[in-house]
């Protein structure tokens, strides 16, 4: 039997990934998912952004799923946590937990092929927490120490929950959680004295449970001329509706080019 034309046809190439090159932005999930599902949950703004390369980092400690991720995302497990915010979430001391999150983020970073500089972060629920306690971290250590490891130009919160996170001894205080604590219900009432005065896109679903927490985010731990809020009606979710998502979008190309970063 001869070959049919089909059959000797060359096999397509795969689609060359024109994001290589471009400023990256670190994607960080919210409790009880994984990288891979906050990527399918942000598939909309991934649309919505071209000109940036958003990567997804896996959280380094294993948890159930978290709410509303079963029965959608029941096969991606298994899912993982940044943070303790359960009573059941195994005891870890302040400074091992430091360790194991930015041994995560640092190896989400080496893995990933793009060249472009490492502009912003982008986080959901408690990775939004955690996406402004590592800039208040860069931040703070600039002011004491004069050098971070790190240059991120902004970050972006969807649905990020006070507290702040410490990450080294600058930030040890009443006003935030340790890394090892359990961050579910912790308050401080009062002036915070650690202010993130870098640039912060603040996300909030307007039908959102945790949204007195947000806005407590917001007002005690970020300077008001350094923030930008987009409200949606939503709940606890990522948008994925372009009338919702566009704003987002459009604020976090006006943030960027503003800090210089060129897109």
């Amino acid at each position: 039997m001869t070959e049919t034309t089909a059959s000797r046809a060359p096999s397509p190439l795969p689609p060359s990934d024109t994001t290589l090159s471009h400023p990256r932005i670190l994607c960080l999930h919210g409790g009880g998912v994984t990288g891979e599902i906050f990527r399918l949950q942000a598939r909309a703004l991934i649309k919505h952004l071209p000109a940036f390369r958003l990567v997804f980092a896996d959280g380094p400690f294993l948890c159930d799923a978290g709410p509303g991720i079963i029965p959608v995302y029941q096969d991606h497990g298994p899912f993982r946590r940044w943070l303790r915010w359960l009573p059941e979430h195994p005891p870890i001391d302040d400074e091992s937990a430091i360790e194991e999150v930015l041994y995560n983020i640092q190896t989400a970073k080496d893995g990933d092929e793009g060249t472009g500089a490492w502009v912003g972060l982008l986080g959901f629920s408690q990775g939004a927490k955690l996406a402004s306690s590592l800039l208040y971290d860069q931040q703070v250590r600039v002011e004491k120490e004069g050098k971070a490891e790190t240059e991120y130009k902004f970050a972006v919160l969807l649905a990020g929950r006070s507290p702040l996170v410490s990450f080294c001894e600058w930030s040890r205080s009443p006003a935030c959680v340790a890394a090892g604590a359990i961050s579910e219900g912790f308050h401080y009432e009062g002036e915070s004295p650690h202010v993130l005065r870098l640039p912060t896109i603040h996300v909030h679903g307007l039908n959102d449970q945790g949204l007195h927490l947000h806005r407590k985010m917001l007002r005690q731990y970020h300077d008001p001329r350094a923030t930008t809020v987009i409200e949606w009606e939503g709940t606890h979710r990522v948008p994925i509706k372009k009338t919702d998502v566009e704003p987002i979008a459009d604020a976090i190309y006006k943030v960027a080019r503003e800090q210089g970063v060129d897109v």
